[in-house]
């Protein structure tokens, strides 16, 4: 069946929604709605690249005894620190299996036992077995089923390679907007076509951001290239409101490769199965900081090693999973033994090198339960959203859950206002006059350097009063250097990446400054014993 066409000419595109991202809050959005209008979804690089395809352990639903609804909510609220909405959090468990059992409709051929149910693994901060997983590449089939959905669906148009470069608002239309002004309305997006250097005029009646993380603005990460926060940042531009950025996860086993980014990820499921975190030296530590040992939740887990490096002077401490046995590894991570046996590592006789690397933003653009943001017509979901759930940290495998709670929620949503609401007319063109190619893109490239330093030395795992300040300071200058080379140059995707980075990298800061206290992922050294 032929797909149902949005473009007008190379400069303008129309349609009913707009999708921006295309993980698993994306896609699913997308596949709920279509039923009810034309749907675009834009996506910056090729069409499966997103955090999703990078999720190796799984997703965390009640599937029957011996979990239950009460047990998973009180994994998610502990290792939310006291930060979650109690009230999300029972909804986004109690609608799991219901959700789950959407993907594997789709196509998501999560592993079984030899009974033909889910094959449930365990995983840091959960008290019971409740992670869906397809052996360690749960996120790479997650993303192929939805693609294929997408693709088969006549009313789902998705364009790769088109960036957005900011949200349209009253703004736009010569209005002056602050974040006080009541009634924010959201028409539409830019999108740079990379392919054409043209920047075209998206007009769409609802707007849902799905646009990932922001682990790029750290020196090393799990995350893709891809994020770089910009749906937070254009939201923040448009004075939406952004919550909790000083939330940000360090996953503890990262492989120790150094000069290779992103860090290949060591999936919190190893230490679920059995493997023990030692120091360089063959040591266990992890019984110091948590009775729950090398099972601890994330944030715990990150700040002891990165306590112990800072004591020892090392470089990376050991994953030793010589317990587990060599046939059941292998079969449960694939792709974390062959990617061992490359760098010269067989994980059955000798222990993996690791570190805590930038995962996981808990914070984000603020919705509500249905997804809907501060200003009107516009929803976000996925990682780029601030539900409640995760609180001042994020409890392993609870991001996929969440990501298809808010697609349903949002859809729904959608679903029961797109008939009263009508396109906006009067929304110029881009506007490029004036502007000239950048003379030298080391002025880009420099400064993307940069940023990463002063947020991974100042604004890491552990934080002072002193290393914010600095980082603020420091990043006020970067901010107007590119701010100005903005104004005065031709659009292009490294600009706007370093723009929206350096924009999230003083969200995280300045929301930092202001939590006088200790907290979840955010530990200041000042405030010791608030946590």
């Amino acid at each position: 069946m032929a797909k149902v066409m949005v473009a007008d000419d190379e400069h303008s595109m129309k349609t009913d929604f707009l999708v921006i991202g295309s993980g698993i809050a994306g896609l699913s959005y997308a596949l709920k709605v279509a039923g009810h209008g034309r749907v675009l979804v834009l996506t910056k690089a090729q069409e499966e690249e997103s955090n999703t395809k990078y999720a190796q352990g799984g997703i965390a639903a009640v599937w029957g005894h011996p979990d239950t609804i009460e047990k998973h909510v009180a994994d998610t609220l502990d290792a939310g620190a006291g930060l979650c909405d109690r009230d999300v959090v029972e909804m986004v468990v109690k609608e799991s299996k219901a959700r789950v059992s959407e993907l594997m409709h789709w196509g998501t051929p999560f592993d079984q036992t030899s009974e033909g149910e889910p094959d449930l693994v365990r995983e840091g901060g959960h008290s019971e077995s409740r992670i869906l997983h397809v052996k360690d590449h749960t996120g790479l089939e997650i993303e192929r089923a939805l693609l294929e959905q997408v693709k088969n669906h006549p009313n789902i148009i998705l364009l790769d390679h088109y960036y957005v470069v900011d949200l349209i608002t009253q703004h736009h239309l010569g209005a002056f907007v602050t974040s006080k002004t009541p009634g924010i309305k959201c028409y539409g997006a830019y999108a740079l076509n990379l392919r054409t250097n043209v920047v075209v005029t998206v007009l769409s009646k609802l707007i849902c951001v799905c646009s990932g993380g922001t682990g790029s603005v750290y020196a090393s990460t799990t995350n893709p290239s891809i994020a770089t926060g910009d749906g937070i940042a254009m939201v923040y531009r448009a004075k939406g409101k952004v919550k909790d950025m000083e939330f940000i996860q360090f996953h503890p086993t990262a492989l120790y490769e150094p000069g290779v980014r992103p860090s290949f990820l060591i999936s919190e499921a190893v230490r679920g199965m059995g493997g023990v975190l030692k120091t360089m030296n063959g040591s266990t530590f992890m019984e110091k900081y948590d009775s729950r040992g090398s099972l601890a939740p994330r944030d715990i887990v990150a700040r002891a090693i990165d306590h112990e490096l800072k004591q020892s002077g090392d470089v990376h401490v050991w994953l030793d999973c010589r317990n587990i046995e060599k046939v059941a590894f292998v079969d449960h991570f694939p792709m974390i033994y062959n990617k061992c046996l490359k760098i010269g590592i067989d994980p059955t006789i000798m222990p993996i090198p690791v570190l805590p690397s930038a995962h996981y933003c808990c914070g984000g653009i603020a919705v509500d339960r249905d997804g809907k943001a501060s200003i009107a017509h516009l929803y976000a979901i996925g990682e780029c959203a601030q539900t409640g759930l995760h609180g001042g940290n994020r409890l392993a495998s609870n991001s996929l859950l969440e990501a298809l709670v808010y697609a349903h929620n949002a859809a729904q949503s959608s679903i029961n206002q797109i008939r009263e609401l009508e396109l906006a007319q009067g929304i110029p063109a881009w506007n490029s006059e004036g502007t000239e190619f950048p003379e030298e893109m080391i002025l880009i490239t420099e400064s993307l350097n940069e940023l990463r330093s002063i947020m991974s030395n100042y604004v890491g795992i552990v934080r002072s009063n002193l290393r914010l300040k600095r980082a603020y300071d420091r990043l006020k200058i970067l901010h107007d250097e590119t701010e100005a080379l903005y104004e005065k140059t031709v659009v292009s995707k490294p600009l706007c990446e370093l723009r929206n980075m350096i924009k999230v990298g003083y969200i995280i800061i300045k929301q930092a400054m202001d939590r006088k206290e200790s907290v979840g992922l955010h530990y200041n050294t000042d405030y010791p014993n608030t946590n």
